[in-house]
């Protein structure tokens, strides 16, 4: 049966082509069009040597679903190719894709910087939990790019900033915090998971990895869990000895030195066949057919999220009962610059307010919406509704709630498709009650 191939790789596509069609191609042996999903353990050997070049990383194939899968491939290869990246690698999580960033990275003792406007979950996972394994974050308010250049130790590794800060809408300047960086010599990590790599290009300007919890909006329904890292493939890994992780012999494959046998995807070659391997957070083939099937109209959602989001932002600014709103595509936010130069079509979905009274204030709304759903989640085509400081923020002191935009009168908005106005009436009567 004849098939067509997919689009040529070299040719300049435009994003929503490559959100369709990038790392895809009709099945060869049946023609289905749309990505199978293959649920398997794993894959048969043409015979020992094929098997050993495999296992010894000479050839690319697949071995164990553990390690690679061709529906999680697609995935890989088609958000790799919309954040302008070199190669990705999809883990079960966001959490899990952070895990494997930072354990290709670091040692026993390592450290690295870290902005303090990040969703709840990251400050945890960095400041309490990564310190179990002998990794130190030391956490930047992001406001002042410099505060990260003053905040630099001789042991640190990387820094990370989130692109569109959740839950409090913040905006970092991502090119100053890459040349501070690279002054350094240290890569930049960006989390794109609220921008997407329709609204930002974290690469463009500068960051040398992009991590994405693929949960939000790149799936969009709420319904698979997921994560990805994406490597740039511009970092020189091998200056000044700093990242032996890549550079030195790793014993687990006779000495195999990563980033002089794959260059510009040492990286992601790295974490999948050794963090993958070895801590076994792979992505489950059901959930990459079902955010391969997201990403097809990722422009077309962002389009109405963000269109949704202007309009509900600008009802509560106005509104008697709301104190103030944080969201960067207002005129009168202070991110509203930074946002028009890294988010210029849109700044998200995912926004905050605060409301008069407080935290029983905030509780009341979140706890009287009837549209809206009250849950832990960003990104899904419904709108969501949260109280970060009685839920993912919880864990939090007070101090560190307010520092992470998520002090006790915060509400968090995750905007969907329904119809704007719907929107607006259903939280102008949570507001009244």
């Amino acid at each position: 049966m004849k098939t067509r191939a997919a689009p040529a790789a070299n040719l300049a596509y435009g994003f929503e082509t490559r959100a369709i069609h990038a790392g895809a191609a009709p099945d060869p042996t049946t023609g289905a069009r749309a990505t199978p999903i293959y649920q398997t353990t794993a894959y048969v050997f043409d015979d020992v040597d094929h098997a050993a070049s495999l296992f010894n990383l000479h050839d690319f194939g697949y071995i164990y679903a553990r390690l690679t899968n061709p529906t999680v491939a697609v995935l890989e290869e088609r958000i790799a190719s919309l954040e302008g990246g070199r190669a990705a690698v999809a883990a079960a999580s966001g959490h899990a894709a952070q895990f494997l960033t930072f354990f290709t990275l670091m040692g026993p003792g390592d450290e690295f910087l870290a902005s303090r406007a990040l969703y709840g979950g990251s400050l945890t996972q960095f400041g309490v939990s990564f310190a179990k394994l002998g990794w130190t974050c030391h956490f930047v308010d992001p406001a002042d790019p410099e505060n990260f250049a003053r905040a630099l130790t001789p042991k640190c590794k990387a820094i990370f900033i989130e692109s569109l800060a959740n839950p409090g809408g913040v905006v970092v300047d991502i090119e100053r915090v890459a040349r501070i960086a690279h002054a350094a010599g240290l890569p930049l990590i960006v989390d794109n998971t609220l921008a997407t790599p329709y609204l930002c290009r974290p690469i463009e300007h500068g960051a040398d990895i992009v991590v994405h919890s693929t949960t939000k909006f790149l799936s969009g329904h709420g319904n698979a869990l997921g994560g990805v890292v994406v490597e740039s493939g511009k970092f020189d890994w091998a200056q000044d000895g700093r990242f032996p992780s890549l550079t030195d012999p790793e014993p687990a494959y006779h000495g195999l030195k990563f980033f002089e046998n794959f260059g510009d995807f040492a990286f992601t070659m790295k974490a999948r066949a050794v963090g993958l391997r070895d801590f076994g957070p792979a992505l489950a083939p059901m959930n990459a057919f079902l955010t391969i099937t997201g990403v097809e109209t990722l422009h077309v959602r962002m389009e109405r999220h963000v269109a949704n989001a202007r309009r509900v932002a600008a009802f509560l600014a106005a509104h008697p009962k709301v104190a103030w709103v944080s969201y960067a595509g207002l005129p009168a936010s202070p991110y509203f610059e930074l946002a028009q130069k890294y988010l210029p079509k849109g700044a998200g979905a995912v926004f905050t307010f605060g409301v008069e009274g407080g935290y029983e204030a905030g509780i009341k709304v979140v706890e009287s919406v009837r549209l809206f759903s009250h849950l832990a989640n960003i990104g899904d085509t419904r709108s969501l509704i949260l109280h970060p400081a009685s839920t993912t923020h919880r864990q939090l002191t007070e101090a560190q709630r307010k520092a992470a935009g998520a002090g006790d009168d915060v509400i968090r908005l995750s905007i969907g498709l329904e119809t704007a106005d719907d929107l607006i009436r259903d939280l102008d009567q949570a507001l009244g009650t």
